[in-house]
Parts: structure tokens; C-alpha cells; sequence
């Protein structure tokens, strides 16, 4: 074969411009925002040529930005000669269509670019299905800008397109089939997570998850504590796939470490919604360790959106470990003080300084989780019941609790068995305290009474 033959030819990277909107009292500003919406976009393989910032009390409902601000990217085109516009932020389908319509080019928003990240990064089977689950939610509504011949009239095969049917119905009928099918697969995957979290309750094993922002360190911790051999690159999202491995704590005592998909500003609701099933592991968590970047000039932000994220997913409730990983990156000044570079990202001032990458203090971060488990380990009997209108609390004591029975009326739910103390507070309305009896009392007098049926005062 002659040389020629051998050569590679790759593509131009497009080449994109950045849009945003930069609102009254956000977390994150504009261009912390726009600088990781450019890292999103180099992991895709597109280049970014310039930005365009506008100060708004809200976006513009048909084309997100002001018509001065739209003149303005459409003079920069010939200058910058952008293909792509990527807007900081979820645009809906009217706003994405007008601007098509006004650039002349393609407008992608910050959840496809997220969606897009997800599905090049996605290795298991599972995690594929949940992308393009989250992709063809997201798509659906936006179909329409798709085609430009709904008038067209169908004469497909069987099943595929009935008389008169345009291309438009006929593409999301195909999508809604499709999503029809992911659910039902992820619905087997959930199943099949549920038969192994009951396995793994009969036998006591406490779940420890790491949380914390996309390429805070999570994978390369579980390594180095585990050996998992998890990849773990310096790449926005570089797995997404839970992994889970047993690890001795100083004492002998086992634990279960989980690894879970890394947090980004804006994480995209379809995402949390597709990834539910795997995010469920940190529900089944008996602790969090929030691994958080010290290095990064975001790390207030992300810390917050982190805290938000486990919020959404209703976790928020776990206790919480926080670790400052990367120290031996940090200037030596803030490696000696930790408790005030904590307090300046805004987490508690004992959070523990680490490196992943180094080994340096896991040690003492593996003590610290031991001492918090023996903490979480106090379980109090109770009885409580709770009415229908309050049917949360009954799955958060089957989530955080050991339920020993369960009955029904027109009222509500009782429900016997432990909870952990520190958990008693919220069941306050509706529980009270079974106090054990003396070992020597007479059997008659030892027997517990039947639920009364009515709150604790």
C-alpha cells in the first residue's frame, strides 16, 4: 500500500459562538458559566470563537436574547464565520426555531450540549438507554422545527403510516414507540437493582456513596481506596456508570463504596429523570462523602449546586461528609489552612483535606466515616401513624428505617419498627417511643399493646 493510502483525514472542528444571559442574583456567573459550556463543547470535538453576554431581568420569550443583542450575533457571523451557536442555557422550542430562523445556522442549548457529552461518554448498556431516553424527551417537542415538509403526505408500509399522515406524525409516533421501549428495559434494570439492594439489606453492610460536581475526584478515590480501576481522566464526565466495591474500614468493618455520576450547573431534567435508577443508589446511602475540587475558582458555586442537585433527588437529609480533595495542588498557605478556605466555599470547617491522587489523609478520612456510621447506627423503636396526606413520610421510614410491620384504615398508615435517632425529629406529629420493658417483668405485663390509632400529642 503506498503512503497515500495510510493518511488520515479528520474534520474541522465547527466552529461555535457562546450566547448567554446574565440574570439578577445567580449562583454562577456568566463567565465561570461560559467557560465550562466551553469545556462541554472541546469534549465534543467543537471549537469556540467568541461570546456574546447580555445583562437581563429575564430571557426574551421568543429568541432569548433583545432584538439589539440578536443584531449583534448576526453582524459577528461574517467576522467570526460561526457555524454553531451554543446558548447558556434550556431554550424551549419556539425560542431554538426563531433563532434558527434569524442565524441561518444551528442553535444548540446547554441541555443538548450536556446530552451530547452523556452519549459519547455512556459505556454500559444502561447508560446508553438512559441517554438516548433523556435525548428523545428533550427531542420530541422539537420536532417540528425538524421538518419543513409536514404537509407530505405518507404512503409507508404497514404500521409505519396511515393515509394522510405527515412525516411529523409519523417521526414522533416512532419516537413515543421508542420511548415506550427504553422505559420498559430501564424498568427491568430497576427491578433487577431492586432484587440486589433487598440481597444486600439481609446482610447489614453500610452504603457509603461519593457525590460531588463532575471531575471533583470521585472515580480516582474509589481507586486509590479500592483499586476498582474505574477510568478517571480530567474530562467533564468522564464515567457515568455507578460502580460499587467493598472496602475495610480501620476497625476490619466492611463497607460498600459507590461511585455515582458527577453534578453540573444546570443539569438537565431529562437527565435526572433518565438517570433515576442509577441515582437511586445514593438514596440507598447510609452516608455521603461530597468530594469537593479545593483547586477549582468555582468550588463555592459548585458545592451549591451540588447541595441543590441532592435536593431535587430528595437525599438531602443524608449526613454528609465533606472532603477537600486536590490539596497538594493548593498554595501552601491554604494547605495549612483548610477551616478557612471551607468556609470560604461555604461547607462545614471540618471537611477533611485529601488527595485522591497522592493518598494523602485517607486515613483519616476512613476514620471519620467509621465514627459517623457508629453515629447513624442508633436506631430507636417507634409506632407512628401517619395519614394519607403525609404519604412521604411513609417511604422515607421505608427508606431510612427497618419497617416490622405495616397496617391500614380510612386514616392512614401505621407503621412499627427503628429509626435512627437523628431521624426522629421529622416523624415528631405522628410517632412516640416504645420503651423496652425491664428484663425480669412478668410476661403478661412485657406484652406490647395494640396501636391506639391516634397521633402523639
Amino acid at each position: 500500500m503506498t503512503e497515500q493510502q495510510f493518511q488520515v483525514h479528520t474534520r474541522r472542528p465547527e466552529q461555535a459562538l457562546l450566547v448567554a444571559v446574565e440574570l439578577q442574583h445567580q449562583v454562577w456567573a456568566s463567565e465561570d458559566s461560559l467557560e465550562e459550556l466551553a469545556r462541554l463543547a472541546e469534549s465534543v470535538d467543537v471549537e469556540i470563537v467568541g461570546s456574546v453576554v447580555q445583562k437581563v431581568d429575564h430571557p426574551h420569550p421568543g429568541t432569548f436574547v433583545g432584538s439589539g443583542k440578536l443584531q449583534e450575533i448576526k453582524e459577528l457571523k461574517d467576522d467570526l464565520e460561526y457555524e454553531v451557536v451554543l446558548v447558556d442555557g434550556e431554550l424551549t422550542p419556539g425560542q431554538q426555531r426563531n433563532l434558527e430562523r434569524e442565524l441561518d445556522v444551528m442553535v444548540i442549548d446547554r441541555t443538548a450540549l450536556i446530552l451530547d457529552v452523556f452519549a459519547k461518554r455512556a459505556q454500559s448498556h444502561e447508560g446508553r438507554l438512559q441517554v438516548e431516553l433523556a435525548q428523545l424527551q428533550y427531542r420530541l417537542p422539537r420536532l417540528t422545527r425538524m421538518w419543513t415538509h409536514l404537509s407530505r403526505q405518507g404512503v409507508g408500509g404497514v404500521g409505519l403510516r396511515g393515509p394522510g399522515e405527515t412525516q411529523l406524525e409519523a417521526d414522533r409516533r416512532e419516537a413515543q414507540k421508542r420511548i415506550s421501549f427504553i422505559k420498559d428495559q430501564l424498568a427491568g434494570v430497576h427491578r433487577h437493582r431492586e432484587r440486589y439492594r433487598e440481597r444486600r439489606k439481609s446482610t447489614p453492610i453500610p452504603v457509603v456513596s461519593l457525590v460531588g460536581y463532575t471531575n471533583a475526584g470521585k472515580s480516582t478515590l474509589l481507586n486509590k481506596l479500592t483499586g476498582a480501576g474505574v477510568l478517571a481522566e480530567d474530562k467533564l464526565f468522564a464515567t457515568l456508570d455507578p460502580t460499587t466495591r467493598r472496602i475495610a474500614l480501620p476497625s476490619g468493618r466492611e463497607v460498600l463504596l459507590t461511585d455515582t455520576v458527577g453534578f453540573i450547573n444546570n443539569l438537565p431534567t431529562q437527565l435526572i429523570a433518565a438517570f433515576r435508577a442509577t441515582l437511586e443508589e445514593i438514596s440507598e446511602a447510609t452516608l455521603l462523602v461530597h468530594v469537593v475540587d479545593a483547586t477549582h475558582p468555582n468550588a463555592r458555586e459548585q458545592a451549591v449546586t451540588v447541595h441543590a442537585t441532592l435536593e431535587d433527588l430528595g437525599v438531602d437529609d443524608r449526613p454528609v461528609i465533606y472532603a477537600l480533595n486536590k490539596i497538594d495542588a493548593l498554595p501552601e498557605g491554604e494547605q495549612s489552612n483548610l477551616a478557612a478556605l471551607a468556609e470560604e466555599i461555604g461547607i462545614p470547617a471540618d471537611a477533611i483535606g485529601i488527595s485522591a491522587q497522592n493518598g494523602t489523609n485517607l486515613d483519616e478520612l476512613l476514620t471519620r466515616i467509621e465514627a459517623m456510621l457508629e453515629i447513624e447506627a442508633v436506631f430507636v423503636p417507634v409506632e407512628l401513624r401517619i395519614p394519607f396526606d403525609q404519604s412521604a413520610l411513609v417511604d422515607k421510614f421505608h427508606s431510612i428505617g427497618r419497617v416490622e410491620t405495616r397496617t391500614f384504615d380510612s386514616y392512614g398508615t401505621t407503621l412499627t419498627g427503628q429509626v435512627p435517632e437523628r431521624e426522629m425529629g421529622r416523624f415528631d406529629p405522628y410517632i412516640r417511643r416504645i420503651e423496652p420493658e425491664p428484663a425480669d417483668a412478668p410476661e403478661a405485663e412485657a406484652a406490647t399493646e395494640p396501636a391506639t390509632g391516634t397521633p402523639a400529642a
